[in-house]
């Protein structure tokens, strides 16, 4: 039998094995010089909306008022029996402006401000430089700071640089944990999945060579603009899952095939392309097509995750495509567990299990349903902000310093609001409408910068986390002539919240739309390309709802070790949907792939269903169980950001591979039966024929 396109690159790339070996060779190692560099290059910040109110304030700030905007530093001072007049206390505010006045990146420190009770002063020094370079020169800084302090007086640094310094310090510890937990359990995984020491090491080395490759390619990008931090973290998470993933598949696949040829192992190469590597293709592509649709949100920071982490899946696919074919072969039996068979890759369990489904598919599809609906219910009441400094530990300095800051001076204090007034507008009037404002405890007289504008900075009576500071920001910019642009850290935080709910229906919508089309050229049937995008929403509320269960309402705080903020963090609905929707098409594809080359050879509905759980039941199984421990690992060891991406991604596979995958889906084709597999004949001129079976 001739193989189709696939097949046949396949076994062209088993024909030259050394060749393709020695080029990825190459290739890892000639950009994996540079993938160590690649932390230290990220950026820390990147939290801002292009073209918005705040970031243009920000702006002026910078340009007109020595960068005394949200990302300044800003030094706390605090003591429960000394006032800044005497001398031990005078001594550290001087030792901390020489600190200040020390690194480069910030301007020259204002003119310490004290409390009502001078037991608290501020000095606040504007950065010079970009948010990120401000956020290093945050941490250059830090330890001097903080060895200013003593039981007498605490000194710590605080603002928007040193946040995110402190932020990314205790995501990397909490990266480095959730490696050290996830390797010895990931490989444990892998040699009971794959059943061999020597088919375990697969998809370490697709892996290995994708991310390698795609590091020291964002190295290089790194050299000509900024990239988040949280790039690398959610390039390493996804390339390892899918490169799992799509190894277990494959080599899966490719077991059944040599098992059937055993004399001639190129030709299951191309078997095994033509069919699983085929569905690893539409896969990757449905995953791609997902992460792509973050990139409408202008904001950069999502941008650039999106970004690395569709480069590093698409590196990985492609290995999977080439290097995989190349190494591949009969040796991948050898030191098998004693109770793994090397033969035929039907599984008799997995297809009486099928039968069981079948005979009762009405009642499990509602009762499956029902399950899903009802995990979801807690999405009814869902509410979304940006990361308050709980996210932080209490023994942090930049949350040590904002703590300070809003008992010294009150709750509003961490989070000014800053209003710039135009070149050749009066501001007078405008200072007083923002102190007219219910919610504007103080307002500081109007400061003249070096190209005319005026900068009024304000105090609010809310934390900079409530909602009532958001709902103060806005009423500002309703009642405020239009000139008038309101910008400050809190200003910026409801920028962010808000241009992520108005893009979340937008992404949505687009992964749909693109999830439907994807599948509707990969298995050629309307119902079932509706069905797979219908289930994976399924899929999605319930991990969703779990997840609101979990950090909203603060169900999981005690067990995971985290303060519950009230809320999921802002990014989570769109971002975290992406990356759900993302990972449940890969077994959507994977399942009706296999279904539908059941189907074109025996046009049996039924015998497709049954055949797809024989053949892919075990895999998905496997494969969901390496990603549910990733996933639960970075949950139990990460930041709160990371925690509600851990367990939200880790339950959305949970659901989906043994609820949706395994019950709902065949129980639901079986009603269906072969309506389920219908194409209207224009929509059949149109598409391509693309076939699975072999």
């Amino acid at each position: 039998m001739t193989p189709g396109p696939l097949g046949a690159a396949g076994r062209f790339m088993a024909a030259n094995r050394l060749a393709v070996i020695a080029v990825w060779v190459l290739v890892a190692v000639g950009l994996g010089v540079f993938a160590p560099k690649l932390e230290h290059a990220l950026s820390g910040a990147m939290w801002e909306v292009e073209g918005s109110d705040s970031l243009a304030a920000r702006e002026v700030i910078e340009r007109e008022f020595g960068g005394l905007s949200s990302q300044s530093a800003v030094i706390v001072l605090q003591s429960g029996t000394l006032t800044y007049e005497d001398p031990a206390f005078a001594e550290r505010i001087a030792a901390a402006t020489a600190v200040l006045a020390s690194e480069e990146a910030f301007g020259p420190a204002m003119p310490p401000q004290p409390s009502q009770d001078g037991k608290t002063v501020m000095l606040q020094a504007g950065a010079v430089v970009d948010p990120t370079e401000a956020v290093r020169a945050a941490g250059r800084i830090a330890d001097d700071v903080e060895a200013l302090g003593d039981e007498q007086v605490l000194v710590a640094l605080t603002g928007s640089p040193a946040f995110w310094n402190d932020f990314n310090e205790v995501n990397r510890e909490g990266m480095m944990k959730a490696e050290m937990l996830t390797w010895p359990i990931t490989l444990v995984i892998l040699v009971i999945a794959f059943g061999s020491l020597a088919a375990a090491g697969l998809p370490l080395m697709l892996t290995a060579a994708g991310l390698i490759s795609a590091m020291g390619i964002l190295y290089g990008v790194t050299q000509f603009t900024d990239l988040s931090i949280w790039t690398l973290n959610f390039a390493i998470m996804f390339a390892l899952a899918l490169g799992i993933d799509y190894a277990l598949f494959i080599v899966s696949r490719y077991r059944g095939a040599i098992h059937a040829t055993p004399e001639d192992p190129k030709f299951a190469v191309a078997v095994t392309m033509d069919t699983s590597g085929k569905a690893v293709l539409f896969s990757g592509l449905t995953v791609l097509i997902s992460l792509s649709a973050i990139l409408l949100v202008p904001i950069p920071a999502f941008r650039s995750m999106a970004a690395g982490m569709m480069l590093a899946v698409a590196l990985v696919l492609l290995a999977a495509l080439t290097l995989l074919p190349a190494v591949i072969g009969p040796w991948v039996n050898r030191l098998s567990l004693p109770w793994h068979t090397a033969g035929e890759h039907r599984s008799p369990w997995w297809a009486a299990f099928a039968r069981r489904v079948q005979s009762r598919a009405g009642l499990l599809a509602i009762a499956s349903t029902v399950v899903l609906l009802l995990l979801a219910a807690p999405l009814l009441d869902l509410k979304t902000g940006m990361p308050s400094i709980s996210v932080l530990p209490d023994d942090r300095q930049a949350r040590e310093g904002y703590d300070a800051l809003a008992t010294g001076f009150g709750p509003g204090a961490p989070g000014p609001i800053q209003v710039i007034v135009p070149a050749g507008t009066d501001p007078q009037p405008v200072a007083d409408a923002v102190s007219g404002t219910e919610g504007i405890v103080m307002v500081f007289p109007a400061q003249p910068g070096a190209e005319g504008a005026s900068l009024i900075s304000a105090m609010s009576a809310f934390d900079p986390s409530s909602d009532e500071i958001y709902s103060l920001v806005n009423t500002l910019r309703e009642t405020l002539p239009g000139n008038i642009l309101v910008g400050g850290p809190v200003a910026e935080n409801y920028d962010l919240d808000q241009t992520l709910r108005d893009r979340a229906p937008i992404v949505i919508g687009v992964v749909l739309v693109l999830g439907f089309l994807l599948l509707l050229f990969a298995l050629q049937a309307v119902f079932i390309a509706f069905a797979g995008v219908v289930f994976n929403l399924l899929s999605v509320g319930a991990a969703f709802g779990v997840g609101a269960l979990a950090f909203q309402h603060g169900w999981a705080a005690g067990p995971m070790g985290f303060e519950s903020q009230g809320y999921l963090t802002s990014w989570a609905p769109l971002f975290f949907f992406a990356l759900v929707f993302a990972i449940s098409m890969d077994y959507t594809v994977f399942l009706l792939a296999s279904a539908r080359e059941h189907f074109e050879r025996s046009n049996d509905a039924s015998e497709a269903v049954e055949g797809a759980l024989a053949h892919t039941g075990r895999p998905i199984v496997a494969a969901a169980g390496v990603m549910i421990a990733v996933f639960y690992t970075f949950a139990i060891a990460g930041t709160l950001p990371m925690k509600e991406m851990g367990l939200i991604l880790g339950t959305a596979v949970l659901i989906d591979a043994f609820l949706v995958r395994l019950v709902l889906v065949p129980a639901v084709l079986h009603l269906v039966g072969r309506r389920a597999w219908w194409l209207p004949r224009w929509a059949d001129r149109m598409l391509p024929d693309v076939r699975f079976a072999h």
